[in-house]
């Protein structure tokens, strides 16, 4: 997303709901993938969401419906209106969840990153004035 904002006055971030790989660096073969097309992973760590993001954020976006689910249920209702799937800013991919990359198999990593651009752009697009 940093790529694709380059130029609008924005701050992004990316938690998981869970605190399974706090502090830990994003997954090698995700990594790999997105070197590949030019992206740069920098000090990126897992972090987990806090209760202040609900606050704090604009948009909070979930990669699947599970994880929707887990944000609506822990979200203040004045802030749920931030709340959405990130493949809703996709083109094509409304109301679908991002797949896993673990069980995509060699193209799994790609194919995420494929549906994230599309949904970047989405995304971009909504916030310019």
């Amino acid at each position: 997303m940093r790529k694709h904002a380059a130029g609008l006055d924005i701050h992004i971030e990316s938690a998981g709901t869970g605190a399974w790989h706090v502090g830990a660096p994003p997954d090698s073969r995700s990594m790999k993938a997105g070197r590949a097309r030019g992206y740069s992973f920098e000090g990126q760590s897992a972090r987990a969401v806090s209760q202040s993001d609900f606050e704090n954020f604009d948009y909070i976006l979930a990669m699947d419906a599970k994880n929707l689910r887990d944000l609506q249920r822990r979200c203040p209702e004045e802030y749920a209106h931030k709340l959405a799937l990130f493949l809703d800013y996709s083109p094509h991919h409304k109301g679908r969840d991002v797949p896993d990359p673990y069980y995509g198999g060699p193209k799994g990593f790609d194919n995420v990153i494929d549906l994230v651009e599309a949904a970047c752009g989405g995304l971009i697009a909504a916030l310019r004035p």
